[in-house]
């Protein structure tokens, strides 16, 4: 197994459902992608900052994990805090508070001893914390995944793309592809998406699965192929309780994946692998508030849904 380097946002959540609510809860996508990477590979490496009023007991979880904490940074001020409310269908969200507090001026630092990590996860944090982050990765080769979101696309959109173009593989949802390209149409939203630097994409369908492209679309052909598209249906579930994370989950378990391998540079057959393993690892955040289902799972519960997966979506 390599080393795993995880930098994102460390959050304080507060999620309402139709059915339940819960406040003070551990949230942040660094969070959720260094929980799912430990049931891949050690040691995950998470980079992020709190205030004086993060919980205690979700730095004991993360700990519990073997997720080591020396490239989290404590501030005096309030941590980061987010507020949100999930309607009927639950694929709809309202944003209902949203307190930047330690995030408003943070520049990233990686501690030395962590940076040279062979596999580097840039999850959802502003382009500028991206890049910083980057900057400080040692590793002379690495493998960099990184994800964004439409906030990044409307306020940030020449750091957006200072960061595609130094990165092995972008993550994003099915309508923040949409919206950053320029198309309703998902196949040329990935093949312009790899035009933008990444050799590989990997768009999120939510409850649908997601798609993954390489760069052998805009390498003279645009035709799909079995080399350079995968397709991965979601695992299929009886009932969603909170998706807050589901997206960093997949990203977590796809790169903890990855580093598993001992490797450093991965082909589309490495990439695919590690996006069903991501499917099937977000399917369990989604039973339960935060990180609840997540963080008592074990390889054997990842697993059986892998092999059940399978089954269902194979045929001879």
């Amino acid at each position: 197994m390599s080393s795993i380097l995880i930098g994102g946002t460390v959050a304080i959540d507060h999620v309402k459902t139709p059915a339940a609510e819960a406040a003070n809860l551990l949230g942040g996508s660094a969070s959720y992608a260094a929980l799912a990477a430990s049931y891949y590979t050690a040691p995950v490496h998470l980079v992020g900052i709190i205030g004086k009023d993060f919980p205690q007991e979700h730095l004991a979880l993360l700990q519990s994990r073997g997720i080591t904490l020396e490239g989290l940074e404590h501030s005096a001020g309030d941590s980061f805090s987010w507020s949100g409310e999930y309607h009927e269908n639950m694929n709809d969200r309202t944003t209902r508070q949203v307190d930047i507090n330690v995030l408003e001026n943070w520049r990233v630092k990686v501690p030395a001893a962590i940076a040279g990590a062979p596999v580097v996860v840039l999850a959802n944090m502003a382009p500028e914390n991206q890049l910083q982050m980057l900057d400080q990765c040692t590793a002379e080769e690495r493998f960099v995944v990184a994800d964004t979101m439409d906030l990044w696309i409307h306020i940030a959109n020449e750091r957006l793309h200072d960061v595609l173009m130094r990165i092995d593989l972008l993550v994003i949802n099915e309508s923040e592809a949409r919206e950053f390209v320029g198309t309703s149409n998902l196949i040329v939203a990935g093949q312009r998406l790899l035009a933008k630097g990444p050799r590989f994409v990997v768009i999120k369908l939510g409850e649908f699965g997601a798609m993954l492209f390489s760069a052998a679309l805009v390498a003279g052909t645009t035709a799909l192929a079995e080399s350079n598209f995968f397709r991965c249906a979601a695992f299929p579930l009886h009932e969603v309780a909170d998706p807050t994370g589901a997206g960093d989950s997949f990203l977590g378990a796809l790169a903890g994946y990855l580093a598993a391998t001992g490797r450093r540079q991965f082909g589309f057959e490495d990439i695919r692998q590690a996006v069903v393993e991501g499917s099937v690892v977000a399917s369990f955040t989604c039973e339960a508030f935060s990180t609840r289902r997540l963080q008592e799972i074990t390889r054997a519960d990842i697993e059986q849904r892998l092999a059940f997966l399978k089954s269902i979506t194979h045929w001879p």
